[in-house]
């Protein structure tokens, strides 16, 4: 208690020496804080505006030497048929997984009416009864498929609110029909995401990246139904929702070793996953070099604000070594 009640004493009569070291301590430590406290908050915003707020889905699909196959105007590869439910099953126990679904995928630029109205420029999703959990989506009108719309190849269809609007705009869209590839859809739900995220748009790469966002609309028809409208059989697309951000592309990556393995395609035509995570990682990659930069002029702010106490506590008791003598030769006198 007296060295501290002594210290009290030195710092009240030294005031704005004293304001002044802590100062620069001060200072020190709130730069490393907000620095490292910034790099973390862009990091995030970065995986916000690319990913978003919610559904953590990555698409598997077939790539022929790095190159997406588009199967509207390419030859879907030998050998890969339909995934069936005992290879979805094996998706889904992957630890980095929590649920999968297939699906088919078809830009609609003039092949979906109402009446006179085309949808052009919408896309066209053959999924299954996991896509809209998948993606995020919950319908806000009617109802989506069931088990029986599935198994009967039924003609129904759900259509997002944008689709909606652009083709039913001044009447209900519940139980209209529709026609895709001149063949009759009955609307039966509209959908809508949970979370609405606008992603920023950079670059020509980021448009691609999020294209279906930018369409005129989508709708989905069972995809037991996409044999009927395209007269033939494709290749299914895999959506996996990882569980959470951080896994998206450990999801991706051994859903399309899974599916590789299965179908032991050739060293050109494989499964991969396009997970925007990764594109996140790279996009902090290139930062990271100004971001330890900083981190280093923070880090000399808080050295500086060292120098000083260092200075100061060497001032102090080179004032005081006069006063340190005297004070050992009385304590020798007494004893």
């Amino acid at each position: 208690m007296e060295d501290i009640k002594l210290a009290l004493r030195g710092i009240w009569s030294h005031k704005l020496r004293s304001v002044l070291t802590m100062l620069g301590i001060i200072i020190g430590i709130a730069s490393i804080i907000a620095i490292v406290s910034t790099i973390n908050g862009t990091n995030e915003q970065i995986k916000k505006n690319l990913i978003g707020d919610g559904s953590n889905a990555v698409k598997v699909s077939i790539y022929n030497q790095d190159y997406e196959m588009d199967f509207a105007v390419q030859q879907a590869p030998n050998g890969v048929k339909y995934i069936d439910d005992t290879l979805l099953a094996k998706i889904e126990k992957l630890e980095e997984v929590e649920l999968a679904c297939t699906y088919h995928n078809r830009n609609a630029y003039s092949n979906i009416f109402y009446q006179n109205t085309s949808l052009a420029g919408g896309t066209l999703i053959g999924s299954d009864m996991k896509y809209l959990e998948v993606y995020n989506y919950e319908i806000s009108k009617g109802r989506g498929f069931s088990d029986a719309d599935i198994a009967s190849c039924k003609k129904v269809a759900i259509i997002d609110e944008k689709t909606a609007e652009n083709i039913f705009p001044n009447a209900i869209a519940i139980g209209k029909i529709i026609e895709i590839e001149k063949e009759p859809f009955t609307v039966i739900g509209v959908m809508r995401k949970q979370d609405e995220f606008a992603p920023t748009i950079n670059n020509i790469r980021d448009y691609y990246t999020y294209k279906t966002d930018y369409t005129s609309g989508t709708v989905l028809i069972p995809d037991s139904c996409w044999p009927t409208v395209y007269q033939f059989d494709e290749p299914h697309f895999v959506a996996v929702k990882a569980v959470d951000t951080d896994n998206m592309t450990a999801a991706g990556n051994k859903t399309a070793e899974v599916l590789n393995d299965y179908y032991k395609l050739d060293a050109d035509t494989v499964y991969k996953g396009n997970s925007v995570m990764e594109q996140a990682k790279q996009i902090q990659a290139l930062s990271e070099s100004t971001n330890k930069q900083l981190v280093w002029i923070a880090a000399i702010s808080l050295l500086v604000g060292g120098i000083g106490v260092v200075n100061i506590m060497l001032v102090s008791v080179t004032e005081r070594t006069g006063e340190i003598g005297l004070r050992s030769v009385r304590a020798s006198q007494k004893s």
